[in-house]
C-alpha cells in the first residue's frame, strides 16, 4: 500500500501544475525528493513520484530555477534506483534530469546504459525506441 502522506503530497503537486503554478509544483517536488522519508517509501511509489515530476505536462521549454532545483533533487533518488534495480525506465528519467541540468554528456551515457539493458530484455519495446531517440537527439 502506498504511503498516504506521499500520495496526498503528489496529488497536491499535480493539482498545482494543472492550475499553472509550475514553479510551485517543482519546488514541492524538490521538497518531497530531499526529505529523508522519501527513501523509505516503496520503490514503485518513489518511481511514480519521480516520473510525474520529470515527465510533467506543460513543463517550460527553458528550465526555470525551480525546475532546475527539482531535477537536481531528483538525481539522488534516481541514481539509487538505477544502481540498485538497474531498470531502463529509471535510466531514462535520470538522463532527462541531466538534460534539464545541461549535462548532455552524462545524459547520453545514462541513456545508452539504459538502452543496452532494454535491448537485452526486449529490443522491440517502446522504451527501447524512446531511449534510441533520446540518444540520437544528443
Amino acid at each position: 500500500m502506498a504511503n498516504e502522506t506521499l500520495v496526498q503530497a503528489i496529488k497536491a503537486l499535480v493539482a498545482l501544475g494543472k492550475d499553472g503554478n509550475m514553479d510551485g509544483a517543482y519546488l514541492g517536488y524538490r521538497d518531497v525528493f530531499v526529505a529523508p522519508a522519501f527513501f523509505g517509501y516503496r520503490v514503485e511509489d518513489q518511481r511514480q513520484a519521480l516520473r510525474l515530476m520529470v515527465m510533467m505536462k506543460g513543463a517550460p521549454r527553458q528550465p526555470t530555477p525551480a525546475m532546475i532545483e527539482a531535477h537536481r533533487a531528483a538525481i539522488v533518488p534516481l541514481k539509487q534506483l538505477v544502481e540498485v534495480h538497474r531498470e531502463p525506465k529509471d535510466h531514462e528519467l535520470l538522463g532527462i534530469c541531466h538534460v534539464v541540468l545541461g549535462d548532455e554528456a552524462t545524459a547520453s551515457a545514462i541513456f545508452k546504459a539504459g538502452l543496452t539493458l532494454e535491448r537485452e530484455r526486449n529490443p522491440q519495446s517502446d522504451l527501447c525506441g524512446a531511449l534510441m531517440k533520446r540518444v540520437s537527439m544528443l
